[in-house]
């Protein structure tokens, strides 16, 4: 008897109709008692205190393997949960890698260790890296076909370059392809749920949404959870669906609804849903303890259902194996978990050295010096976008959009998206109106120089925004997504945070998600109030993974967003605002090649007494400031414009306050525990000797900023609120 997941791997083994042969069914016994086999082992090891943590896909193996059975592993994609082993397992991943994740080995190939058991990835698979966040994953499956589809009609995108992330991304893509992703029925309340299903059914993709419906959300009660206690009455009028509510403890039921979902996919029809019933035999996870809230007789009715047990009733009824051939198979089976856990439990463990690994490329750098370039004199853009304005100095807002021009042009790969980017998603208004181009108009002008494919609107949902990207960037493509203010980023955070940064590291290196997500972003604009004025940077610079970039002037911005564009992690690109359309700091057109590094600040205005260290609307501000302490006080003050925020050139700030001994940190956010504060802790720290006078901080007052223009003002530093913190220490 060969292993069970060679099945699995062949396309058109199991018929899609007729009779499923002994062997067949022998073959999806064997992968479901596998299942169930390793999580009774991690059960033990746990209670041996062998490994950490167990949660067990037991009940839902009929289901999954059925799933496994009907798609293609690595070609088809899968966006898993922690429930699934027995899908991982049917896709061909082996007992002794579920069980190296379970000790934490570093041989681990999911995680190298990083990541709990049952948090499934296998580049080869196509199992992208789970999180424990419960329904993020449906997002990135939409993704992830959103690239799929783009792939196939564009194959030329899918060629390398070297002179960016795509050196390091290969392209694997199939016309009729589709993405799987998996949830339980208690995460069909969280929104991510639903906004994918939206964008899925609006854009006719080849996702199949599986609910792995067994009754409980830990301890809460799907009819607690899910109005009239079923979700496919809910989603029951999406358009373009094909659906199916099954028995999911029945193995061929299930094989054939995947069977006739994956049709309906390939075909090019739209999305497919899945929602099967099963069981959970055994407590949520070790941490739980179902008789603190199930009650013996509905237990005792569960356990009725176990797919396993009716698996092998169907085996024996049928005389397809006689009761001795079971327990030899079973016999087999434990004898090959056993085994697979000695190896795992002698694998070595990750080493010390190995945590910082994988935070960031380690594949390209945008930190090294050969990146930065020097601006072309009179260069002029390509194409009518630009070419009316010659070489005249331009806005931030004018350079990037020629930014996004120039590298949608060198990189197919790049789509734009977000909220109101597009000139008009209704092509046939373009013949009559000028477009929209964004809220700002940033964008103006994409849309119809690259097409709606490639430059397009989403719905008014952050987290889908963000989301989609991660699918996106894993498929090796370069999503720029915009959230339209920085004020409703929030909704995204939990991708920002728990998806996007985090990808390469608890994979161990194996998928990353390179996106570039653009953000307008601060006060200093009349009128903008609470919703439209804030800053808050220092929240996702304290996110491992995540580069943070704010540009204070038109160069910088085109030089700092090209660099985002060809880079290999992924990038917040903070854009303020006021800045946009400022005087200050406007230039010529750099050319379609320049390029600044991160993590290099800039001396925007040498000094000898006092170093002032800001970035973003404080620069300008700080400049008048430094002008006046100069022009009336004598005080020759050092202006540093950071430029990028993570990482941020410590070394600049070193040199220059090693030189001044005097050093204000600036900064438009609040004051307390604002970006500003790291920076003065580390001066603290590593430059003591150096100081002649204590470090100060300047920032916003610690609220929010307010409607009126009077109050907006007294909210946010001024130059005059700098002039005195440069007075005060001069005097010190």
């Amino acid at each position: 008897m060969g292993l069970a997941v060679s099945i699995a791997r062949v396309p058109g083994t199991l018929p899609d109709s007729g009779r499923l042969t002994p062997q067949q069914l022998i073959e999806i016994y064997r992968l479901m008692f596998l299942s169930r086999r390793i999580d009774d082992r991690e059960i033990l090891l746990k209670r041996q205190q062998k490994i950490f943590f167990q949660v067990s896909g037991a009940g839902h193996e009929a289901l999954q393997v059925g799933a496994a059975l009907a798609l293609r592993s690595g070609y088809d994609w899968f966006f898993p949960y922690y429930r699934d082993r027995a899908l991982c397992l049917a896709l061909g991943v082996t007992p002794e890698e579920m069980l190296l994740q379970s000790v934490g080995a570093a041989t681990d190939p999911a995680s190298g260790g990083r990541q709990m058991p049952t948090h499934w990835s296998d580049r080869k698979l196509h199992i992208v890296s789970t999180s424990s966040s419960t329904a993020t994953q449906v997002l990135h499956a939409v993704g992830c076909a959103e690239a799929g589809r783009y792939f196939s009609r564009h194959p030329e995108a899918a060629a390398r370059a070297q002179s960016d992330y795509r050196a390091f991304r290969d392209i694997d893509f199939h016309e009729d392809e589709i993405a799987l992703t998996c949830l339980g029925e208690g995460s069909t309340s969280q929104g991510e749920f639903w906004e994918a299903l939206n964008t899925a059914s609006n854009k006719k993709l080849p996702v199949i949404f599986c609910i792995e419906d067994n009754g409980y959300a830990i301890s809460v009660p799907v009819e607690v959870n899910t109005p009239g206690g079923n979700i496919s009455k809910l989603v029951a009028n999406f358009p373009n669906f094909h659906f199916a509510e099954i028995d999911g403890t029945d193995a061929e039921v299930s094989l054939r609804a995947f069977q006739a979902a994956a049709a309906h996919c390939r075909a090019g029809l739209g999305p497919a849903f899945i929602h099967g019933h099963c069981t959970r035999p055994y407590s949520h996870s070790l941490s739980d303890d179902d008789k603190l809230y199930r009650s013996a007789a509905e237990r005792e009715a569960d356990a009725m259902r176990d797919p396993i047990a009716k698996m092998q009733m169907r085996l024996l009824r049928e005389g397809i194996l006689s009761a001795d051939e079971i327990n030899a198979l079973e016999q087999q089976l434990d004898r090959e978990v056993a085994e697979a856990a000695d190896r795992a439990l002698a694998a070595p463990l990750p080493e010390i050295a190995s945590i910082p690994r994988h935070v960031y490329s380690e594949d390209l750098n945008p930190t090294r010096a050969a990146l930065e370039t020097e601006p072309v004199r009179g260069a002029v853009p390509a194409g009518k976008s630009g070419s009316a304005k010659g070489n005249a100095p331009r806005t931030m807002a004018d350079l990037i959009n020629l930014c996004l021009h120039d590298e949608m042009r060198r990189d197919p790969r790049i789509v734009v998206y977000g909220e109101d980017v597009a000139d008009a998603s209704r092509e046939g208004a373009l013949s009559e109106v000028k477009g929209k181009g964004g809220v700002f108009k940033l964008t103006a002008g994409l849309q119809t120089a690259f097409g709606s494919e490639r430059v397009f609107n989403s719905p008014l949902a952050e987290a889908n925004i963000v989301g989609r990207a991660v699918g996106y960037a894993v498929r090796g493509m370069k999503p720029v997504a915009e959230i339209q203010f920085f004020d409703y980023i929030w909704p995204a955070m939990h991708q920002l945070r728990n998806e996007l940064a985090l990808m390469r590291w608890r994979s161990n290196g194996e998928w990353a998600s390179p996106a570039v997500i653009r953000v307008p972003i601060g006060g200093y604009l009349t009128g903008g109030s609470i919703y439209h004025s804030q800053c808050g940077e220092s929240i996702f610079t304290h996110i491992p993974g995540l580069r943070v970039v704010f540009p204070s002037n038109a160069l910088d911005a085109n030089g700092l967003l090209r660099t985002a564009l060809r880079c290999d992690d992924p990038v917040l690109f903070l854009e303020h605002k006021r800045l946009y359309r400022e005087a200050y700091g406007r230039a010529p057109y750099p050319g379609p090649d320049f390029v600044v590094p991160f993590g290099k600040a800039k001396i925007v205005r040498p000094g000898s007494q006092i170093t002032l260290v800001t970035y973003g609307a404080v620069v300008p501000r700080a400049l008048q400031a430094a002008e006046k302490a100069q022009r009336e006080h004598g005080i020759d003050v050092e202006i540093l414009d950071l430029r990028t925020l993570s990482p941020y050139d410590w070394e600049a700030i070193a040199t220059s306050v090693r030189k001044t001994s005097r050093v204000i940190v600036a900064h438009e956010d609040m004051l307390s525990w604002g970006y500003g504060a790291e920076i003065a802790a580390r001066i603290a720290d590593e430059l003591f000797d150096s100081l002649d006078a204590p470090v100060r901080r300047v920032g916003a007052m610690d609220t929010f900023v307010a409607y009126q223009p009077v109050l907006e003002d007294a909210i946010l530093p001024q130059p005059e609120t700098i002039l005195k913190a440069i007075r005060d220490l001069g005097a010190y």
